[in-house]
């Protein structure tokens, strides 16, 4: 069974997929009666950015299938109203992964994030969560949601090797927020920036893969 794994080539979505990949499921059609999810990896992008290449590149150490799914352009837009009307990023990033989900459900019946227990963006409720399987005949999975920061590193150690990164660095990843950060410089400039997103926030990229065992 194929599981859809929104992928932004951190360490979040990489091991959520490791995860999922050594999952066994029971299965009718296995004789052995049980087998492992087939771990599909999807990276969300409305053009504004190339940053998606660096999850492809993440995607082809892990090994396993990539494809980028492209978004309307609406969708940052609206996200990018929400975070100026806020004056913080975190509605806004949270409505694009509502929509990311959305867009991934309407072809996918497992999909699966690197949300994880610590987390508060962009984090949805159990009513959403509900209303999102019921509206597209869904199964949403969050591997890492048992899991604290902590763990997560202590795991990650494992498999990884990873390289930490700020969000005012030169480097992009393939997180949401660099698209929405694009948009908005563009329409109202970096002091707009400056002032919206925090300066310490980090992010993560997979550089190397220590052991898929």
């Amino acid at each position: 069974m194929e599981v859809s794994v929104l992928f932004s080539g951190g360490k979040d979505s990489s091991l959520a997929a490791v995860i999922l990949s050594a999952l066994p499921y029971f299965s009718k059609k296995s004789r052995e009666g049980s087998t492992f999810f087939e771990v599909e990896l999807v990276t969300c992008s409305f053009g504004v950015l190339s940053n998606w290449k660096q999850a492809e590149k993440v995607a082809k150490k892990l090994g396993f299938p990539f494809r980028v799914l492209k978004l309307k352009k609406e969708i940052l837009n609206e996200a990018a109203r929400q975070v100026i009307k806020d004056g913080f990023p975190n509605n806004g990033i949270k409505y694009i992964h509502q929509k990311a989900l959305e867009a991934v459900a309407k072809k996918s019946e497992i999909i699966a994030d690197g949300i994880r227990r610590d987390d508060r963006v962009p984090v949805l409720s159990l009513a959403e969560i509900r209303r999102l399987e019921d509206k597209f005949d869904v199964h949403y999975i969050q591997p890492l949601m048992g899991y604290s920061r902590k763990t997560i590193d202590l795991l990650v150690k494992q498999f990884f090797i990873v390289k930490e990164y700020k969000s005012t660095s030169f480097f992009k990843g393939a997180e949401y927020e660099f698209e929405l950060r694009e948009i908005i410089r563009k329409g109202y400039g970096i002091r707009k920036i400056k002032e919206i997103f925090p300066k310490n926030h980090s992010h993560s990229i997979v550089k190397e893969v220590k052991s898929r065992g």
